[in-house]
């Protein structure tokens, strides 16, 4: 019979000790207990903190590249952008022709041989559209023509648009003739832009819409064209440089047209007519509309509604001559590009006053291809989709986009200051983000193509011609949409461009193919990278959609208030914490101006917050990553240095007047990098308290949401000087 309850000696034994001996066995059990499960939690807490080491070909690859950008003197605690990118700063100086370089540029000129080698080098199976292409950098790149030709083909067209007083007596008063031709077939926009999109307020329909719009170098243009000697140039000069002024001094501030709910105003022609009647508007539109018959009763959208007034106040009180003089400056600051090298020259010149670079240090081929590629990208998209894109790759980048959108739907749950109703319906937009992947589907039926591009000519070894055909033949396209519905297939970015945006009157997201490679995403890379890089981006275009502007559009494109009036007033003080923040920040002396770069610091802030809790969940869902050799660094850690080294750029001081940086600081609406959100704690933080030397990475406060704009929907003419786009950075400069 089995004894369970143990020998009657060993019962007898314990009686007999002491309750101190008895006490002492009892916490020596309990210790040794607690010793094993000690050891257990360490052995687990080892194991997940400490994952295997890859060393396989690629992870010893991107190990060397991370290395090779970094400057690990530098205290990350310190300055986390010179210790991510003090080393690929070091090694890549800013090239002659560029004013900056950054990791879009790097990319950008890895196209730019793509696209040179394809232009090229052509084949028999290229479509009709294609072959367009290839003749349009042909003629760009036959310099000895252009030599031959020199200011020719642009004093031609001056005189055909009846002359101009700079180059030669002028005495007809055609104000309105030359702003309708020079508007519908040239693209200038001398007072004002007209494009055709969709109505901010009724996204299923497209309507008209209006928003506003160096004197050494004028002068040297002009006595190119013919002008005479600089005494007679440089007084006509002053003047349109003075007018352009006026012009300027009447034009609302940008941070001013952030709440487009206020500058948004729909007017008959009828109306627009007594706002602004220095032009008698129905016989301009329907001349830069034709054949579309525009009325009286036709709807347009107007931006700016008070510069409009203003500049029609202008025109009315301006000299003829000094208009037509401004009208003819504007095309030929357009168009001196496309001819000889004396017009490159003085360009060089102007560039090297202002930034201290020489554009034209610039091999002839580079500016070809940026230049058919700006003009013909989506026929040549075919070709550069083929030679890069791989067939799975628009797959994969959903799945990155799917995991950034349910991180920031889970986000949007966490908001205390966001109330119930609103939260709901910012889930149903977030959702409803439609993914625009490599290319639009057109590009590829040639069929297709040649039917897009059939009304476009290109001709042999006349690049000027070329030139001035398309930007006729572009505007005939945006015309022929206004009686049409709005076209999700339609793209404002090429397939190669090195770029991303957000629409909101389509409410989509839109990430061409030039922008899916490495650095932002590489098949072979560890998750963290790729999180940190294109997925930054995703995050990046997606928070767009719910910044400043983005907000103010509901899930279906439209402009209206959707939110509770709490929730607006939440937001408002969370995005004035903001403002503060980043005006703080100044650049080499010069203040980073928060409230014009609201709308691209919250997009950066909340971008990079959605794609870390997006890589987390992968991460729960799938296991801790292998961690990469040498660099001694988490994954965590690791995500946030891949997203620092893909947003490195390096800028170029300007010889006089104020830096570069004041340059981008007036103009473009993202802050610089070394303000961005990788800032967002302060100034004041201690050492001890960074979670970089604790081996874990911290998500900095600085936007409005715990995870972080737009283009527009229903077709309608626009008038404007220039509508902003919502893009993440330009590919080169």
């Amino acid at each position: 019979m089995v004894n369970f309850h143990g020998s009657r000696s060993s019962q007898r034994c314990w009686a007999a000790r002491t309750q101190v001996e008895k006490r002492l066995v009892v916490l020596v059990a309990f210790l040794a207990a607690g010793l094993v499960a000690c050891l257990a939690a360490l052995g687990i807490q080892y194991q997940t903190r400490s994952p295997p080491v890859c060393l396989s070909e690629a992870c010893v690859s991107v190990t060397s590249s991370i290395l090779s950008s970094m400057d690990p003197t530098v205290d990350p605690c310190q300055d986390f952008f010179s210790y991510a990118c003090g080393g690929w700063i070091k090694a890549n100086p800013v090239p002659d022709g560029h004013s900056r370089w950054g990791t879009f540029s790097n990319l950008w000129e890895h196209n730019q041989a793509i696209i040179k080698h394809l232009l090229e080098n052509s084949t028999a199976s290229v479509s009709e559209a294609e072959r367009k292409a290839q003749v349009y950098y042909r003629a760009c790149m036959n310099e000895t023509r252009i030599e031959e030709l020199r200011a020719k083909p642009l004093m031609e067209l001056i005189e055909k648009l009846g002359g101009w007083n700079i180059t030669g007596p002028w005495a007809k008063d055609n104000f309105q003739d030359t702003l309708q031709v020079v508007t519908a077939h040239y693209r200038t926009s001398p007072f004002f832009s007209v494009y055709v999109s969709a109505d901010s307020k009724n996204s299923n329909s497209n309507v008209i819409q209006v928003l506003t719009g160096y004197l050494n170098y004028m002068v040297q243009l002009g006595k190119l064209l013919g002008g005479g000697d600089e005494d007679a140039v440089r007084p006509q000069m002053q003047q349109i440089l003075e007018f352009e002024t006026a012009l300027a001094n009447i034009t609302i501030p940008q941070e001013k047209r952030r709440d487009e709910e206020l500058i948004y105003h729909k007017v008959t022609a009828a109306e627009l007519q007594t706002l602004a009647p220095a032009i008698n508007w129905l016989p301009f539109l329907n001349t830069i509309f034709y054949p579309v018959e525009i009325n009286e009763s036709e709807p347009i959208v107007v931006y700016d509604k008070e510069y409009l007034e203003q500049v029609s106040l202008l025109i009315n009180t301006t000299d003829r001559c000094l208009l037509n003089n401004y009208m003819i400056w504007n095309l030929v600051r357009k168009t001196s590009s496309f001819l000889d090298q004396r017009f490159q020259d003085a360009d060089e010149k102007f560039m090297e006053v202002m930034y201290g670079t020489k554009k034209t240090c610039l091999p002839r081929w580079k500016f070809c291809v940026s230049d058919t590629e700006n003009n013909l990208g989506f026929a040549l998209g075919p070709m550069f989709v083929k030679a890069t894109f791989a067939e799975d790759s628009k797959n994969i980048a959903s799945e990155i986009i799917l995991e950034i959108k349910k991180a920031f739907e889970e986000s949007l749950s966490t908001l205390k200051w966001m109330d119930e109703d609103t939260r709901k319906s910012a889930k149903e937009k977030a959702d409803a983000i439609y993914n625009m992947i490599g290319y639009p589907s057109f590009i590829m039926d040639p069929k297709e193509l040649d039917k897009v591009f059939n009304d476009y000519t290109a001709v042999p070894d006349l690049y000027f011609e070329n030139a001035m055909r398309f930007f006729n033949f572009s505007w005939r396209v945006t015309a022929d949409q206004l009686r049409k519905a709005p076209n999700r297939d339609q793209w404002s970015m090429t397939p190669p461009m090195v770029n991303a945006y957000y629409s909101p009157t389509k409410n989509e997201i839109v990430f061409p193919a030039g922008i899916l490679q490495a650095p932002f995403y590489t098949r072979s890379s560890p998750k963290a990278l790729n999180f940190g890089g294109i997925g930054v981006v995703v995050g990046h275009e997606l928070t767009h959609a719910f910044d400043d502007q983005g907000r103010e559009y509901d899930k279906d494109g439209n402009l209206r208030p959707w939110w509770k009036n709490s929730s607006v007033e939440a937001f408002k003080q969370q995005t004035e914490c903001m403002v503060e923040q980043y005006s703080n920040y100044s650049v080499n002396g010069e203040p980073v101006n928060g409230r014009h770069t609201l709308g691209e610091n919250i997009a950066d802030n909340g971008g990079l917050k959605a794609a870390y809790r997006a890589y987390q969940n992968w991460v729960q869902r799938n296991g801790p990553e292998h961690t990469l050799p040498t660099l001694g660094l988490t994954n965590d850690q690791l995500f946030f240095l891949g997203f620092a080294q893909v947003s490195a750029p390096k800028r170029r001081r300007c010889r006089r007047g104020p830096p570069w940086t004041v340059q981008g600081l007036r103009g473009p609406k993202a802050s610089p990098p070394q303000v961005g959100p990788r800032k967002g704690r302060g100034p004041g933080q201690r050492r001890a308290s960074c979670g970089w030397v604790e081996g874990r990475a911290r998500v900095l406060p600085g936007s409005p949401y715990p995870v972080g704009q737009g283009a527009r929907r229903s077709l309608s003419p626009i008038l404007t000087s220039g509508h902003p786009g919502w893009a993440l950075e330009p590919a080169s400069s």
